[in-house]
């Protein structure tokens, strides 16, 4: 293969990565956007929104949790391409017949069958970029797949505004039956392929398990990202509510605030890939954006009688601050070797993902014991400060050589 068809393959493999992490967020934040209207369509009484909101994110993020795992495996096992396939089959079926459910327990259950679909689609598209990318320039092929991703929060916002909830959840399976046409023509990874025909484990969960080192490694690599999902899964999910506990002049649109919050996740995940390219290191890219994300979260949990365009802008700096969900990624993908890579690169965003359960559950706990926003401001310590210990405790990783194995 000449330079030039190879450096297409790669550009082709970057723009199809990027298209299915839209359609992906598309449909990872759309119960996050239709919650209010399909609940009420379903029956639910208003002061059961907030728990039975929990009660389906939960079952989400528990498909997350558990199609980390399978897809994981079965990236490092039978090639990251497969995982795309399956995981891109799986989630578009399951939200059309998000379309059709007509009670709260079934609604639940499809949402935990399309997490688990939803699993597979990032870490399989973000090894096979960085796997078939240079050292030196990896950093923006996952750039350009996360800025472009996010955008699906745009979209799902917009298809919410002008169709029903129903329509919405149809919409987002047609993207991903149409995705999988794309998907034809993307190739294996290189270094996939090399150590598919050698005698090494591949896969293998006790090579993370089972040594101590890489176990502490990998929960440092979970660790750096659960501040992200605590802003998204409950500071602007519940903005309704923490809107009503500062004394908002109008009631939050927790659907806007989504789409500004991953418009800012977009414009941070590129400020952060650039800045990672600029200073040779992504522990440095990381701390300054968890340093920001701290100021973000004050600001916005301090802002009393905030009325809707404040509230709006402060969604925007939120989501840039915690614009690092590329880099973090990409990160642990650089962490261990090839015949584990899938497996870590798929489990470590979906365990961040599913990492909400835990924080749901305890910041109800301190909601109960305190009130809404002195719950909010516990969880940012404890969030952040774990953070900041797991960063200090990963080695550098930009420019470092991932063509090796595991043992």
């Amino acid at each position: 293969m000449s330079k030039v068809d190879s450096s297409r393959n790669v550009i082709f493999l970057v723009i199809v990565a990027a298209l299915g992490y839209f359609v992906d967020i598309y449909d990872l934040v759309l119960f996050s956007i239709v919650r209010i209207e399909s609940f009420k369509d379903l029956g639910i009484a208003d002061d059961q929104m907030r728990v039975m909101g929990e009660y389906v994110i939960n079952m989400q993020m528990g498909g997350l949790l558990l199609g980390g795992i399978l897809w994981g495996i079965m990236g490092d096992k039978l090639g990251r391409i497969k995982v795309l396939f399956g995981s891109i089959l799986m989630y578009s079926l399951a939200n059309i017949a998000n379309g059709l459910v007509n009670d709260i327990d079934t609604y639940a259950f499809v949402r935990l069958v399309a997490g688990i679909g939803l699993a597979g689609e990032l870490g399989a598209g973000i090894t096979l970029v960085s796997e078939s990318m240079s050292k030196e320039n990896r950093g923006y092929g996952t750039m350009i797949v996360a800025g472009v991703g996010l955008f699906g929060a745009v979209l799902a916002n917009q298809v919410h505004e002008m169709y029903d909830w129903r329509t919405a959840y149809f919409v987002g399976g047609g993207l991903g039956m149409v995705l999988l046409f794309l998907r034809v023509g993307t190739f294996e990874s290189g270094m996939f392929n090399e150590v598919a025909h050698k005698k090494v484990e591949k896969g293998n969960v006790m090579l993370i398990l089972g040594n101590p080192k890489n176990l502490f490694k990998y929960l440092n690599c979970i660790f750096i990202g659960a501040p992200l999902w605590f802003v998204v899964g409950i500071l602007v999910t519940q903005s309704p509510e923490i809107g009503k506990a500062l004394g908002a002049t109008e009631p939050l649109s927790a659907g806007k605030g989504i789409m500004y919050t991953y418009i800012g996740i977009a414009i941070g995940d590129i400020i952060a890939g650039l800045l990672a390219q600029a200073t040779k290191s992504r522990k440095k890219t990381m701390f300054v954006f968890h340093v920001l994300s701290i100021l973000a979260i004050l600001v916005y949990l301090s802002s009393k009688g905030m009325d809707s365009s404040r509230f709006l802008w402060l969604c925007l700096f939120l989501g840039i601050s915690v614009g690092y969900w590329a880099t973090f990624v990409t990160i642990a993908s650089e962490q261990f070797g090839t015949n584990i890579r899938a497996t870590v690169t798929t489990t470590v965003p979906n365990f961040v993902r599913g990492a909400l359960i835990p924080i749901t559950f305890l910041f109800e706990f301190f909601v109960k014991e305190f009130n809404i926003i002195t719950a909010a401001y516990i969880l940012t310590i404890l969030l952040s400060t774990l953070a900041l210990f797991s960063l200090s405790q990963l080695r550098e990783s930009f420019g470092k050589d991932l063509d090796y194995v595991e043992q």
